[in-house]
């Protein structure tokens, strides 16, 4: 009796070691069933390791950035909207992560755990993408940036399509030129794989100080009225921040219209490290943000063991803080809308090859990153910078406010040239419309960013405005 009892639970704990194993198989097979029909050995999907059955790419327009024709992968007819677009796109091989043929591989070959690739073995190919990108703008900007390495971003601040994405350097992904990049010496392809604007993180320099702005009207109650003098460098703790000019005495405003190291630097101090972090912090930085399927680089900021000094250059955009393009258009888009943020987003809608709609993105507020009196102050104060200081004349008709910066990122003398910015947004109510451009080693922000700015936002305006 005991021998039989003893092989009974034996049984029994067999059987159930074969039920958990089941178990466990099924949740494997559930959880990474997608990861493994995306494997590269999927010859449905993949011909040595190139993507060639997924659905077609097209922009807000319809105009088509990628498709399948033939079991082959193919591209837009146009070689600068190719080149312009190809880190929104993505390459077929996966090397650019945050392209859409990489983020979005499983929707775009129409994989789902109840029918696998179905689609695929039916009609070639999957689900389709409509991006909100539009694909001339983003020439237009690529071209803008000239033979400089950079990003350039636009999106809607009330309902958050990126209509421009562009970063360079890139190449022609209809005829990539794969000898030059592997065997480049010239630095011409240097992070070429690298989306700038969502995977990029920069020294922010003086846009920096519309942040500092921000946290000093909502900390320092008299900031309006006090006055700040600058000989050219601010002296503490030993050390100095240095200016750019000397711009003597000069009041809250005027000395962001004129960019003053020195006055920032005191306002910075005032605030306080504890104070000037929660600023921050409410902003965003140092949190991981997301857009769609796609990890943006998170922006950070510390300055928990920063001496006055070193919170005094943190004040001004330089120090150890990093911001990522993307990051900071949403912080400028929050400021244009009255302090509520809009998440960006890329893909407008996702449908099957009998058109049906699989998923259509819904504009979706953010955080209320600023009071909206605080909000108001700052455009009040951007829109200065612009009137006063870079001319108006260098936004013709576009009511633009903004800042630039101008980034140090060398110790040395003689070093790389700062990375130059500009962040600012139109005002025009048919221009809902927020800019970020970075130009790397470009010098300064006014001389360099601007005219990408402008031509960018010029063909925003022909293409949105009222007519």
């Amino acid at each position: 009796m005991k021998t039989l009892s003893r092989r009974a639970w034996i049984l029994y704990a067999l059987v159930a070691a074969f039920l958990a194993g089941l178990c466990i198989l099924f949740y494997t097979f559930f959880t990474n069933a997608d990861t493994w029909s995306m494997k590269k050995e999927n010859r449905h999907i993949y011909r040595s390791g190139t993507l060639i059955a997924a659905g077609t790419i097209t922009d807000e327009t319809g105009a088509v950035l990628a498709d399948t024709v033939d079991g082959k992968r193919v591209y837009n007819d146009s070689k600068d909207i190719r080149t312009a677009t190809l880190h929104v796109v993505g390459d077929s091989q996966g090397f650019i992560a945050t392209g859409v043929q990489t983020a979005y591989k499983d929707t775009l070959t129409g994989y789902n755990f109840a029918d696998g690739i179905y689609d695929i073995k039916k009609y070639g190919k999957g689900n389709n993408l409509q991006l909100t990108v539009n694909a001339e703008l983003c020439a237009e900007a690529y071209n803008a940036l000239g033979k400089n390495k950079g990003t350039v971003g636009v999106f809607n601040y009330k309902t958050g399509e990126l209509v421009c994405v562009t970063s360079k350097p890139a190449y022609d992904i209809g005829n990539k030129p794969t000898e030059n990049i592997n065997n480049d010496r010239t630095g011409a392809y240097e992070g070429v794989y690298l989306n700038r604007f969502f995977s990029g993180v920069y020294t922010p320099g003086s846009t920096f100080k519309v942040i500092t702005a921000a946290s000093a009207i909502d900390n320092i109650s008299d900031i309006d009225s006090q006055k700040f003098k600058c000989s050219g460098v601010h002296k503490v703790d030993g050390g100095s921040v240095k200016c750019m000019g000397t711009h003597g005495t000069v009041g809250f405003e005027r000395a962001l219209n004129v960019s003053c190291n020195s006055a920032f630097a005191q306002i910075a101090i005032q605030i306080g490290s504890e104070n000037l972090t929660q600023t921050v912090n409410a902003l965003g930085f140092n949190q991981t943000h997301t857009v769609g399927n796609i990890r943006l680089a998170k922006s950070t900021f510390d300055v928990s063991n920063a001496s006055k000094l070193d919170l005094g250059w943190a004040g001004v955009g330089q120090y150890t803080t990093l911001v990522n393009p993307c990051h900071m258009l949403t912080i400028v888009g929050a400021i244009a809308n009255n302090g509520q943020a809009v998440e960006p987003y890329l893909v407008e809608k996702i449908t099957t090859q009998t058109d049906r709609t699989v998923l259509e993105t819904k504009p979706t507020a953010g955080a209320q990153m600023f009071k909206a009196e605080t909000a108001k102050k700052l455009q009040e104060m951007l829109r200065s910078n612009v009137v006063n200081y870079y001319g108006d004349a260098k936004f013709r008709k576009l009511e633009m406010c903004g800042k630039t910066g101008t980034a140090e990122v060398s110790t040395n003398e003689g070093g790389d040239k700062p990375h130059a910015w500009f962040v600012g947004f139109s005002q025009r109510d048919d221009l809902p419309y927020a800019i970020v451009v970075v130009v790397e080693n470009g010098g300064g922000g006014s001389s360099v960013a601007i005219p990408v700015a402008n031509a960018t936002m010029q063909k925003v305006a022909e293409i949105y405005g009222e007519k």
